[in-house]
Formats: C-alpha cells, structure tokens, sequence
C-alpha cells in the first residue's frame, strides 16, 4: 500500500513538475523565496494593525514567531527521520524530470508548506470576523508550495503532509491564543 501511494506521488510529481517552462523558471524562483514576500507581510500587518490596533497586532505576531518556529523545527526533525530524498536527488528520476533549484536537504515534509498553512491558518481563525474576503490569503500556501513542485524540490505528498501538519498546528495555536488573549486583552 505504501509503495503504491509512493509510486502515485511520483507520478504525480513528474506530470505536475512536467508542465514547467524554462520561460516561467525565474518567476518561480522568485515565488520560492520568502524574502520576495515581504511587501506581502508588510501589507498585510499594516491592514492588520489599522483594524486592531498596535498591541494586538504585535501580540499577533509574537504567536506567528513561535508558530513559525515550531513548524519549522518540526519539519526537520520529520525529514531527518524518514531522510527521503528531494526529487532532485532521486537517481530513479532526476535524468527526466526538469530541475531549476537544487537542495541537499530531505523532501518529507515541506516546510514551506508548514509553515505558509499554519499562519495561513492561525491568521484566518484569528481575523475571519475582522475582513470579509480572508480566505484569499489560502492562495500564498498555495502558489508558494506549488513552486517547490516547479523548481523539483518537493513531491506533491510532502506538500499536503506539510499543509495538514501546519493546518493542525495552526489550530492549535489558535486555541492557545483565544485562551490566553482575554488576560492581555480582556474586553
């Protein structure tokens, strides 16, 4: 069963990864990397802070330092148990698959995708009732892990593991901060 869901995920990998461009790989490498999102992070605390203020918003962004944090030691120490390798790396398929970037690191899970789904998520359960249209933040884990695909870093698997593992750790998060939040916040 194992072997088949892995076999799936390959094909999956080499169809999604296939439908690359060398005319689109600059693009990509720019989405891949998180400095580029700044503006993003920035416009969005900015419109954060206008609709609740300079102390929950700082507050805010103390629980996204840990969750990120969190996250991200997890991811490692998730992908230095099972050390699979990056389809980049893969000797079964990297002479036919297009690679653009190249890590030496484990692929299971993706971190980027941990860690965009669990603020995505955190941020969304935190602020649904402040904006209306929140929900459209969903499609920065999106875009941003799909280009780990592109570039042949990640398998489609290690994306929806790292989407559940931040969506799970966003909740939670979520919880410990409504929970705590009235003592810093009450009212």
């Amino acid at each position: 069963m194992l072997e088949k869901i892995k076999e799936l995920d390959i094909s999956l990998f080499v169809y999604l990864n296939s439908l690359g461009s060398e005319t689109y790989d600059n693009l990509w490498l720019i989405i891949t990397k998180q400095l580029y999102w700044t503006p993003f992070f920035l416009f969005l605390f900015y419109i954060i802070y206008k609709k609740i203020g300079i102390k929950q918003t700082l507050y805010l962004m103390l629980f996204i330092a840990v969750l990120v944090a969190f996250t991200d030691q997890a991811t490692n120490l998730v992908k230095n148990t099972f050390e699979r390798l990056r389809p980049c790396n893969n000797p079964d398929i990297k002479s036919f698959i297009r690679i653009v970037q190249v890590r030496s690191s484990y692929s299971f899970f993706s971190g980027h995708a941990a860690n965009t789904m669990a603020v995505s998520t955190f941020l969304y359960l935190v602020l649904r009732r402040h904006f209306k249209y929140l929900g459209f933040l969903f499609l920065w884990p999106l875009i941003f892990a799909y280009s780990r695909i592109y570039l042949g870093l990640h398998y489609p698997g290690d994306i929806l593991t790292g989407y559940f593992f931040g969506a799970v750790f966003g909740s939670l998060l979520y919880l410990v901060y409504r929970k705590l939040k009235p003592r810093y916040f009450p009212g």
